[in-house]
């Protein structure tokens, strides 16, 4: 295990910090004092984790010590400015040629240190690596390393520039592919720079990047560039334990430009200073801001998006955007009233996130009778504009989403996000850093990256969709949207404000704004595309265990086990405090246990989907049991269908992927509970509030033949309270239980075996009801204390078996479960040797690898011309849900039958094989149609302006598909050379050479 060692540094020098001894022991280290930082504003904090047993052998008068890190040497690069403490720590830590994560704000500074480690490089003749996680941010990225160093390259799959160029920036996939295949490159780099490395949490991609540090060779090392986040030292702990060499942690969170923070009133009207530029939360002016409410704001005034994605009204957002040069909107909105307050007081430039790309634009819209620029600038926004299209040919100049977005960026106004024409979003980035914007509507993607600042930021709201629900924005999101304010060397100080409603809570915003950044949280998986790579290309260095055995997932598991052992002992001492010895509670418990047991296993049958669905509706009661807690009697909101990553606000039940649904009930909590935080039922000495919940489908107990009626509105807390006792009233109503839905007679489940159960629970019930235990009021507070002493019971067993349970042996039986699914389908065989169909699989990491291979062998694309290839290949790229319906030429029609019938066959396949998999889920997320017809008539020749015509995802979404497509159809005909398919070779490439061309294909404004 690593050791660490822990020390501050202020801008007035360091504190003087012993070298950790050989083999000093981490527990000591751990129980060291906290941390008595610096008062200084300029403060850091620099961590460093240590192989046990290690010792350096840097020269203490050059390098310093590791827990006291300095540089008195000839530094590889100089600044035109005076480095702040962070990045000087950093320096130090690089000149000993060991890896570093950095962690600070978005605007620190962190750049700087990574054009160090580039530095370095180049001073010692060594090659060095940059990844990005995205490939606009790779090509900026280049285009500002370029003007720094002379012998930059660039790798994104998309462009190819200089590829043995001293220093490489590319896309973290870039580099996997390049590790998995021995790329000679490898051999010859020192450092690989990571930015953006808090990425790693991704749900889709947080792997690659993984796997990437896993597979680089030890002599590598590595310097990793995050926004802050709460387990720094986690992560430099599990990087040293893996690769057996130190890892600085250097973590800041020193804004250089202070923030003032502001809430503006939806429907009210004044700014409100809720958090000062000392980091002060004035509660005072929340409770008057609160005051200015108006009781129904109109909701057009609002300034709030209703609704995500965009209407089928005009497909042409871009047209429509920049026709507000000539819009006549109202000057009443909310966010109008902002930004010209902005522009009065000077408070510009002014970036104003909102969530929503449609809302985006709808907000610049509104703008119309301001302008922002002199007649000077207007002359230069021109200017760069007519020199950026001069990249496009005639036709695609002309386009009304290019030629009228003229008028809108002279008056200085503009906006980002991902669903513009690439060409437009350079551009604008381009004049937002020249100052010819003053006013840019973004979404969230615009702080991501390069640094952009602007004086002001605002927030058009604190919800976003995040692909299955509204949720409040989180403190990390926050810290890195709200770091564009204020320019460094420009601003006394950075505003925010943000918009909110009469909805949202003191404790919520506050949490917001002063909050711990989210922990950086694994999300490893095996993938096929993976372990085919493992088991051919890593020539016996990495096996799929290995990978497992040394992922972050496996180092955070055995990591918290210290911490489940200590909660156990602590549930073990309240279990003695509870313990009771009368028998005849003893026996009465024992009678609840026993039918709930039943009740368990006869739910198990009541609740499959299929069955319990119709009765679910709105008002009926059900009863919810989650392992030892009983929850009682709750109230139906609503019932949705969930993916299959979804997880219960409830502390546990896990349901399998093929059932999930969760009802949104209305449940008996305790009055202690906070955003983000777990809710319980109350207390025995609590009185529970209404609240609700969403619960999983197999944690319903029982199913009343009651329902209530539930109100439209159930915000208001006296709605839930009224609902609360209504419920209570039954309750005492039916003192032996409320009446429940027979499964027999109302839900007509006929099973003799489940009938005999029904009839077995119907009789424990009488002799639970009967019991003297049931009517005495005397023991009913025994009762509690037994109870809970059951709860504390379950859940000691519950964390004895996580601890019992190998996360490593999860990962075994997944690996085996997806060795015979490739064994099945031919990728393998009995020895896992790989075959044919695996050497092709083995290439493809853009789209569903099994399901192409499959379709590759199976003779779907053999009768298919180039131009239906590019169509059906287009399925596979991710891109936004059409709203419209798709009807599809006969062509293509019946390929993309043949794709969902193999994308059913291989789902169904990984069910036999034991994984969870919902067959029709697999199919709809795998197989995305939405598409087909512009990539068929873009490949037969149509123009830009017909293809856009045809459907209503943004345009920016057609051409990043089509691009994507491209990789992917190289990465097909990549497969088909390795497997000898020469025909299928040749279609991949015309299939591919039919979309490069136009605007599709246009060279980015930054290479």
């Amino acid at each position: 295990m690593a050791e660490l060692g822990k020390e501050s540094t202020s801008i007035t020098g360091k504190r003087k910090t012993p070298e950790p001894e050989p083999n000093a022991n981490l527990k000591n280290e751990q129980e060291n004092p906290p941390l008595n930082l610096s008062t200084m504003s300029r403060t850091c904090v620099h961590e460093v984790a240590v192989p046990k047993g290690y010792t350096s052998t840097k020269d203490r008068d050059i390098h310093g010590t590791l827990s006291e890190p300095i540089f008195n040497g000839t530094e590889a690069k100089s600044y035109p400015f005076v480095l702040d403490p962070f990045q000087r720590v950093s320096v130090a830590c690089l000149e000993r040629n060991e890896s570093i994560l950095v962690s600070a704000h978005t605007s620190a500074g962190k750049t700087a240190v990574a054009e160090y480690a580039i530095a370095m490089s180049f001073r010692d003749k060594q090659r060095v690596i940059y990844t990005s996680p995205l490939k606009a941010l790779s090509n900026q990225k280049y285009r500002e390393l370029s003007q720094e160093f002379s012998d930059v390259g660039l790798m994104t799959g998309d462009v190819t520039i200089s590829p043995n160029a001293s220093c490489l920036v590319m896309t973290t996939e870039i580099l996997r592919g390049m590790l998995y295949r021995g790329s000679e490159v490898v051999k010859e780099v020192a450092w690989v720079i990571f930015d953006e490395i808090h990425y790693m949490k991704d749900r889709e991609r947080g792997v690659v990047w993984e796997e990437s540090i896993i597979f680089l060779p030890p002599a590598i090392k590595m310097v990793f560039l995050s926004a802050t986040m709460s387990n720094a030292t986690e992560f430099a702990e599990w990087i040293c334990n893996m690769r057996k060499q130190p890892c600085h942690v250097v973590y800041t969170d020193f804004r250089p430009t202070p923030l003032q923070h502001y809430a503006f009133p939806i429907g009210g009207s004044g700014l409100y200073v809720v958090v000062d530029e000392n980091e002060k939360f004035r509660s005072e002016n929340f409770l008057k801001m609160q005051d200015t409410f108006v009781k129904a704001p109109n909701p057009e005034n609002s300034g709030r998006g209703r609704g995500r994605g965009r209407g089928r009204g005009n497909p042409n957002s871009t047209e429509r955007i920049a026709k507000a040069g000539n819009y006549s909107g109202s000057g009443n909105s909310d966010i109008y009233k902002i930004v010209k307050m902005i522009m009065e007081r000077k408070f510009q430039p002014v970036i104003v996130f909102s969530f929503s790309r449609k809302e985006c634009e709808q907000h610049a819209m509104s703008m119309s009778k301001l302008n922002f620029n002199t007649n000077e600038e207007k002359e230069a926004v021109e200017h760069v504009f007519q020199n950026a299209i001069l990249c496009l040919n005639e036709e695609d100049r002309s386009l009304p989403a290019i030629s009228l977005m003229l008028p809108l960026l002279q008056r200085g106004i503009a906006v980002h996000h991902s669903g513009l024409l690439p060409i437009i979003k350079e551009l604008v980035e381009l004049l937002f850093q020249e100052g010819l914007v003053k006013a840019l509507f973004a979404t969230e993607t615009f702080a991501m990256g390069l640094n952009m600042p602007a004086k002001t930021v605002v927030f058009t709201s604190v919800k976003k969709w995040d692909g299955e629900g509204h949720r409040s924005i989180t403190s990390g999101e926050y810290i890195q949207m709200s770091g564009r304010a204020g320019r460094r060397g420009k601003d006394e100080r950075g505003i925010c404000i943000i918009m909110i409603d009469d909805k949202l809570e003191m404790e919520t915003l506050k949490g917001m704004i002063l909050g711990k950044p989210a922990p950086l949280v694994s999300t490893f998986r095996l993938s096929y595309y993976s372990i085919l790579n493992l088991l051919s290309r890593a020539e016996g260095q990495f096996t799929a265990e290995h990978v497992i055995r040394n992922s972050f997932h496996e180092f955070q598991y055995e990591k918290a086990l210290p911490a489940i052992e200590e909660r156990i002992l602590e549930l073990e001492k309240e279990a003695v405090l509870l313990d009771s010895s009368e028998a005849v509670l003893s026996e009465y418990h024992k009678l609840g246990l026993e039918i709930a047991e039943l009740e368990n296993k006869m739910m198990a049958e009541i609740t499959r989907p299929e069955r319990v669905l119709n009765f679910l509706v709105t008002g009926r009661l059900v009863k919810v049991r989650d392992g030892g807690i009983d929850w009682g009697w709750g109230v139906v909101v609503n019932v949705v269908k969930k993916p299959s990553t979804s997880s219960s606000s409830l502390p546990r039940g896990s349901y399998s992927a093929v059932n999930n649904y969760i009802i949104d009930a209305l449940l008996i909590c305790s009055p202690t509970l906070k955003d983000r935080t777990k809710p319980r039922p109350p207390y025995p000495d609590e009185k529970g509030e209404m609240h609700v919940v969403p619960v999983p489908l197999p944690l319903l107990s029982s199913l009343s033949s009651i329902r209530l009626s539930i109100p439209s509105d159930l915000r208001p807390p006296e709605a839930r309270q009224n609902i609360l006792i209504a419920l209570q009233q039954l309750v005492e109503k039916f003192p032996l239980g409320l009446p429940k839905l027979n499964p027999v007679k109302d839900m007509g489940i006929t099973d003799a075996e489940f009938v005999g159960m029904v009839d077995k629970i119907e009789k424990l019930e009488e002799t639970f009801f009967a019991h003297p235990s049931h009517k005495s009021d005397k023991s009913e507070k025994e009762f509690k204390s037994f109870q809970r002493k059951a709860e504390v019971n379950h859940e000691i067993q519950q964390l004895k078996s996580k601890m019992q349970e190998s996360q490593l042996q999860k990962f075994r039986n997944e690996l085996k479960n997806r060795s015979r699914v490739l064994k099945k389908l031919g990728h393998i065989d009995a020895d896992g040797v790989v075959q044919l169909k695996g050497r092709a699989a083995c290439l493809i990491d853009t789209g569903d690898e099994l399901l192409i291979t499959e379709l590759m062998f199976n003779g779907t694309f053999n009768d298919l011309d180039h131009h239906q290839v590019a169509a059906l290949s287009s399925c596979f790229i991710p891109v936004e849900k059409s709203n419209e319906q798709i009807n599809l030429r006969r062509e293509l029609a019946k390929p993309l039958q043949q794709l969902q019938d193999s994308a059913r066959r291989i789902a169904e396949i990984q069910c036999e094989c034991k994984l969870e998999v919902n067959v029709e889920e697999y199919v709809e997320s795998t197989v995305r149609p939405y598409l087909m017809d512009v990539i068929y008539c873009w490949s037969k020749g149509s123009s830009f302006a017909q293809v856009i015509e045809m459907t209503d995802i943004f345009e920016g979404s057609i051409i990043r598909l089509a691009r994507r497509l491209d990789e992917f159809l190289n990465q097909l005909k990549d497969a088909a050379h390795a497997v000898g398919e020469i025909d299928l070779e040749k279609k991949f490439d015309a299939s591919a050479e039919s979309l490069r061309r136009g605007i599709m294909f246009a060279n980015s404004l930054y290479l």
